[in-house]
């Protein structure tokens, strides 16, 4: 059910497109390639366990969860209110 003047449909359309961007973030922030020996961060070695499980990984798992936690997600602002829109 729709309210206002949005068809039906349009807010599983708005969560549908969240997602599909929220993945295709994540996809292009996985690592292709060779895996490195050593991070390219602080030059620790990465367990090899974790090069088989992440194939072209470059960081030691302490860097990548620096890097995780400092993803900007996207501003992208899909709600029809005014208020959410001045934020």
């Amino acid at each position: 059910m729709a309210g206002g003047w949005s068809r039906d449909g349009a807010v599983q359309d708005q969560i549908d497109d969240t997602v599909s961007d929220a993945v295709s973030a994540a996809r292009a922030r996985m690592p292709r390639g060779e895996s490195a020996e050593y991070c390219d961060e602080c030059g620790e070695p990465i367990p090899a366990k974790r090069r088989e499980a992440v194939p072209g990984v470059r960081t030691c798992v302490a860097c990548q969860s620096g890097r995780d936690r400092a993803v900007n997600h996207s501003a992208i602002n899909r709600r029809g209110s005014k208020d959410s829109q001045l934020r």
